[in-house]
């Protein structure tokens, strides 16, 4: 794998969310937009599939977690989760507006509580995977072959952080996104820092779920009271 190879590959993989999320939410946000929106998301999971077997010529493997970190991937998640929470006491009230946040559920039609509870199901047990597949797996190994460990753990984070804040900024004010942008960056380098200190996917899953759980309940509150 030559730095060549891997940096065509962060900049083929990077920009595609973020894109999608543009011409399908802003730019042509209607039956057009959302399958360009689909397509990119598609890219955005296949692609890490395919470069890895058929450029890196690699076997696929289920990321085993033979090194652990599970208890310590649990207790980061549980810490930034009572980080978040508190935030949301102290400054969440007064930052977000819960119509924003109803009137985004109904574009998505997340806006009763079985399907919220659906969806949040879905983000938390599907999704988390699949970002922990995309941008710690194939994202900071990438990085780790043009870069230090410390310095693709960073890089990582904020490829990962850019595009969470692309898609916010469609429903929140600048205050918000940039609060909200601290905490995912701060995540996204936990989480990387998970995968290469332990070698798998699955613990910073863990703690991805984690946060998970207590964003989609801190929602629910602000949604339904």
């Amino acid at each position: 794998m030559t730095k060549k190879h891997s940096l065509l590959a962060l900049l083929l993989l990077v920009p595609a969310p973020s894109i999608g999320v543009l011409i399908g939410m802003r730019i042509c946000p209607n039956d057009f937009g959302r399958a360009v929106f689909f397509i990119f998301k598609l890219w955005l999971l296949l692609l890490p599939l395919v470069w890895h077997v058929f450029v890196d010529k690699q076997k696929l493997s289920l990321s085993k977690p033979s090194n652990g970190g599970f208890v310590v991937a649990g207790l980061l998640g549980l810490a930034m989760s009572a980080v978040m929470i508190t935030a949301y006491i102290l400054l969440g009230k007064h930052l977000i507006d819960p119509q924003v946040l109803k009137d985004m559920m109904a574009g998505i039609e997340l806006d009763d509580r079985r399907t919220y509870l659906l969806g949040a199901a879905y983000w938390i047990l599907v999704n988390s995977v699949l970002e922990e597949y995309v941008w710690r797996w194939f994202v900071v190994k990438k990085c780790q072959s043009l870069m230090s460990t410390n310095a693709a753990i960073v890089v990582s984070a904020i490829c990962f952080t850019i595009h969470h804040v692309v898609a916010m900024s469609m429903f929140f004010n600048w205050l918000v996104v940039s609060v909200a942008s601290v905490g995912l960056f701060v995540a996204g380098a936990v989480w990387s820092w998970c995968y290469s200190r332990y070698q798998s996917v699955w613990p910073g899953y863990i703690s991805h779920a984690i946060v998970d759980i207590a964003v989609f309940g801190v929602g629910y509150i602000l949604i339904f009271g």
